[in-house]
């Protein structure tokens, strides 16, 4: 019997991890439109604001180093790299690194 109940929990433990994969990749999306990030990056442009896609190729080096990754983090929001924004200096250190790893990543 207990080998009948393990595979009916397997399957639904597996259709749930499925089902969640691409949350990973969408919830940054969703956290750069949460926190206005598309008003400035997004297909309109503000004044000299790079695109996603820019700051995708940008970041691309930062790819699976997260110690960069987290320099880089600091520094953006501190100021010390695009001078004082405060959208960008609002950010949590969480949702900063959430969005530097998915821009790493190809912003997918």
């Amino acid at each position: 019997m207990r080998h009948a109940l393990h595979r009916p929990i397997t399957c639904a433990g597996t259709l749930l991890l499925a089902m969640a994969w691409p949350l990973g990749a969408n919830a940054s999306a969703q956290l750069a439109l949460d926190h206005g990030c598309y008003s400035c990056h997004g297909v309109n442009l503000r004044e000299e604001a790079p695109s996603f896609e820019r700051l995708a190729q940008k970041l691309a080096n930062y790819k699976g180093d997260a110690a960069a990754q987290q320099k880089f983090v600091d520094k953006y929001r501190a100021g010390e790299m695009f001078g004082h924004i405060d959208a960008h200096e609002r950010l949590s250190s969480d949702s900063a690194k959430a969005l530097v790893q998915w821009l790493a990543e190809g912003a997918h």
